[in-house]
């Protein structure tokens, strides 16, 4: 990406474990129409679709390590990245070409930490399944309170100021699956704001190949331990709003 000084940098880490979408998420990323972006794909011990990413080497950072799973596959690029901001993309998922741009004028305007965005349903084919899937709450108390019984967050539209893991810490990497859940509780529990923009900039895939598909048993285990690990202190949140 052409490189601005001008403006923040944004960081948009990239996990990467044998999909054969990863060429089409760095392609939405160095197609934004923000000038100011590094890209860093962390190979969390891939076997297959590696080559996908030989046309974009000069133009990313792409880094290799022992597979170890999404949450630390987000850590190691984190501690990498450079950026003010810092944002999450699956390597199934895609970005709308103006999502950094408004996503990083929005917490500018707004001096917010984190946010995520409304998001399309997509298939393997590229084609909208559903349209703004995000749920919508009326407060941010409902908000949090949906956290008892489902992930409101889709991790892939998630934008943060670098200062977040500087003081929550990084994701749990003993979860498999829901390493973002439980970061995003952390970042209640801190009284950090998670604000939401109410538009579209992500295209969220649904394929039989994802994890959310193939291990279910796994996710709905783990959501329920993190849940009862949280469960007094996000009681006691609410209470005082």
């Amino acid at each position: 990406m052409t490189i601005n000084s001008e403006l923040p940098l944004v960081s948009v880490v990239i996990p990467f474990y044998n999909c054969p979408f990863i060429d089409q998420a760095v392609s939405s990323v160095l197609n934004q129409n923000y000038p100011n972006i590094e890209i860093i794909v962390v190979d969390d011990g891939s076997t297959l679709h590696q080559e996908k990413l030989n046309p974009f080497r000069s133009r990313i950072h792409y880094v290799g390590k022992a597979n170890g799973g999404t949450g630390s596959a987000l850590n190691y690029g984190i501690r990498m990245a450079s950026g003010e901001y810092i944002a999450w993309l699956s390597s199934d998922d895609l970005m709308n070409p103006h999502r950094i741009t408004t996503q990083l004028s929005y917490m500018q305007e707004h001096r917010a930490l984190i946010s995520c965005t409304d998001f399309h349903l997509i298939n393997a084919n590229n084609e909208v399944m559903m349209w703004s899937l995000a749920v919508k709450f009326p407060s941010a108390k409902k908000f949090i309170e949906s956290l008892y019984t489902f992930c409101p967050i889709n991790g892939s539209t998630v934008m943060m100021h670098r200062s977040v893991p500087h003081h929550i810490g990084w994701f749990d990497e003993s979860l498999a699956c829901t390493q973002d859940y439980e970061y995003w509780i952390r970042v209640h529990l801190a009284r950090i704001d998670f604000h939401f923009i109410n538009e579209p900039l992500t295209l969220y895939r649904w394929h039989e190949g994802m994890g959310t598909v193939q291990k279910k048993g796994t996710v709905d285990h783990e959501f329920n331990l993190v849940l009862s690990r949280y469960r007094p202190q996000m009681q006691s949140l609410l209470f005082s709003l």
